[in-house]
């Protein structure tokens, strides 16, 4: 039966001999850590499991590595080792249990491998040719002898993979693992049989097919992915993307398009679409593979809006979607999708809190989703209390709401207080900025939890410890944020200065010029947006360097927005006073007057400590969330009002 609300990804497709129940796939994910052997663990195995509880037609592991060689970093499942197969089977198993398909991905870092920080064995990295590598370890050209032993690798460990119960093996030939070193004309300077022509830079690729065919058999899907253009110096474009494509179609089952290299830093940010860059930029190499292929299409990069994936395949531009981001804020969005229940879809932001704790913390993690990375622990919704206790949450950004929201669903009365006269906090100034417009939808569908939920919610109400006091509730949640810093210079009363609630307007009453006290990561964003406005926009920052408190991937993408933008910057600058032509600075060249017709304070935020001491002893439980504690990120919020209300 066609599903009347996005028919088209709701159709099941066959790759190889195995059906896919829905259009929708989960991209390749590694996994934040191994054990100490290197193998899964169930914490990784219910993460996976979670990703396709929600409805996605699959979910992938990604980084396989399929040999000690070929390792780049102690996050990759060890295919050679057959050790690795227990996890492996519980991995299907429990993806099974929810019906769907289990996929894993096979890579070798090639020249890449024992540069980052782990040494899967003692030597150089071998690649297409002899160098040395930007992480100053030695590289050797690999031989006609070692070229075969690895393609004969990467059957053996597609053959353990299948002997796990997988139903499929991505081989990834794309952003700079070994397959693309040799495909890449930027990164294969071989003038043998492997190197020169398109065709001899196939070579080691298809070899590499054609021993994995003959390890898992016909009918056994295959999933190529590679980077349809490479948006790097002297690297290919979509036109030998194409040729590329041509050469492996017939001979596996899924051709996968993806794009870019890791190892550039502005690129990374098209690979892993940064929320400066459209939804679906990657899109149109797909939709142009497409037209020159018989094997099914697959597209992906950032994608989390329905419709724009069901016009994707309605279209033409490709048979299935891939997410990855999406499915961590959200793992039951097909399932929502599909339901007629859109408008309860939490929407990925791309603000990279995933990939920063993925490579740094070594957790699971989402801005969103406070579940993330504890599957284990929150395998069923909340537990249910059996007793409702009287709840009030004092204050309504992200964190108060997901408290107020998690008391409620597991059966608590809970009243809401807030002092505005809207919901959702700082991410109010979020509304009108287009790259930021996920994280207002995120206040959108919390607004509808709550009414969901029955939280009784009210606005423009600042409630005050005494009034509290006598409410006679059996927990407060205190979640009353920050404020923002104000300088103390000379001026800082000036008609000029403004806050950051100029934002909630969708034409801000700014002038031409305008001057940002701070270059944090608030500031910068703000810059951003202006610049897109049109505004004339100087970022003033007092620390040497700007937005240092954002996640490095992010500012990466914030870096090549503004180096083709018209923003100016100035670091160790300190503001010393506002006069009628602008902001005066004392700067390393000296005093110096930034004109601006206003400035715009982003100097960060300040916890409201002493206003929520107020509230101790209000109750006889109290809980004090996010800001109020320390300033943080929106993650933290969302995670602290979910695991408090969990305590009640």
């Amino acid at each position: 039966m066609e599903n009347k609300f996005y028919p088209n990804l709701a159709k099941s497709i066959q790759i190889g001999d195995v059906t896919f129940k829905n259009r929708i796939l989960g991209a390749p994910m590694s996994n934040p850590e191994m054990d100490t052997e290197s193998h899964m663990r169930r914490e990784d195995v219910a993460f996976h499991a979670n990703r396709v509880k929600g409805g996605l037609s699959s979910t992938c592991i990604g980084l396989g590595v399929v040999s000690p060689e070929g390792r780049t970093h102690t996050k990759e499942v060890t295919l050679y080792d057959v050790m690795s197969l227990p996890s492996l089977k519980e991995f299907s198993n429990a993806v099974h249990r929810h019906g769907a398909l289990a996929v894993m991905e096979l890579t070798h870092g090639g020249k890449y491998a024992n540069a980052r920080g782990h040494a899967g064995v003692s030597g150089s990295s071998m690649g297409p040719n002899d160098e040395v590598g930007s992480h100053g370890n030695m590289i050797h050209a690999m031989n006609d002898e070692e070229i075969l032993a690895v393609a004969e690798e990467f059957g053996e460990a597609a053959k353990l993979v299948k002997e796990a119960g997988i139903d499929m093996i991505l081989l990834h030939a794309g952003h700079g693992w070994l397959l693309h070193q040799f495909i890449s004309p930027a990164m294969n300077k071989r003038t043998d049989k492997w190197g020169g022509s398109l065709e001899n830079r196939m070579r080691f690729t298809l070899l590499v097919i054609e021993k994995i065919r003959e390890a898992v058999g016909q009918g056994y899907p295959i999933e190529f992915r590679y980077s349809g253009a490479e948006f790097d110096d002297g690297g290919y474009t979509i036109e030998e993307g194409v040729e590329i494509a041509k050469a492996v179609d017939g001979k596996v089952d899924l051709i996968h398009v993806s794009a870019g290299v890791h190892e550039n830093p502005e690129v990374f940010g098209i690979t892993h679409p940064s929320m400066f860059v459209p939804e679906g930029c990657n899109v149109f190499l797909a939709a142009e593979v497409k037209k020159h292929v018989k094997t099914p299409v697959a597209t992906l990069g950032g994608l989390s809006d329905m419709d724009m994936m069901e016009d994707i395949i309605a279209s033409g531009k490709a048979d299935i979607v891939e997410v990855a981001r999406q499915s961590i804020c959200d793992p039951y969005f097909v399932e929502k999708a599909f339901s007629g229940k859109s408008d309860e879809i939490v929407s990925c932001c791309r603000c990279f809190t995933c990939f920063y704790n993925y490579l740094t913390n070594r957790t699971y993690a989402c801005a969103f989703n406070p579940e993330v990375g504890n599957e284990l622990a929150c395998q069923s919704a909340p537990v249910a209390v059996e007793s409702a206790k009287k709840v009030i949450v004092i204050g309504g950004g992200p964190g108060g709401m997901e408290a107020a929201c998690t008391a409620a669903q597991r059966g608590h009365t809970v009243s809401l207080y807030e002092k505005s006269s809207s919901l959702g906090g700082q991410l109010r100034f979020e509304e009108h900025i287009p790259f930021k417009k996920n994280m207002h939808k995120f206040v959108k569908v919390m607004e509808k939890r709550l009414e969901d939920t029955g939280v009784e919610v009210h606005l423009n109400h600042a409630l005050c410890g005494k009034e509290v006091a006598n409410m006679d509730a059996d927990a407060v949640i205190v979640a009353v944020g920050a404020s923002p810093i104000v300088p103390s210079i000379e001026g800082i009363d000036s008609s000029k200065v403004v806050g950051l609630d100029v934002l909630t307007k969708a034409n801000p009453e700014l002038g031409e010029n305008v001057v940002i006290l701070g270059g944090g990561l608030v500031g910068t964003e703000v810059a951003i947006y202006l610049d897109g406005l049109g505004k004339n926009v100087t970022m003033i920052e007092m620390n040497d360097d700007w937005a240092t408190d954002s996640y490095f991937m992010h500012k990466n993408a914030m870096a090549t927005y503004i180096r083709k933008s018209n923003i100016k910057i100035h670091t160790s600058s300190k503001a010393i006073a506002i006069n009628d032509e602008g902001l005066v600075c004392d700067t390393p060249d000296g005093q110096v007057v930034f004109s601006a017709d206003h400035i715009l304070l982003a100097a960060g935020m300040r916890p409201n400590i002493a206003l929520a001491k107020e509230f101790e002893n209000t109750a006889p439980r109290v809980f004090e969330i996010g800001d109020a504690i320390r300033t943080a990120r929106v993650s933290d919020a969302v995670s602290d009002g979910y695991y408090r209300a969990l305590a009640i």
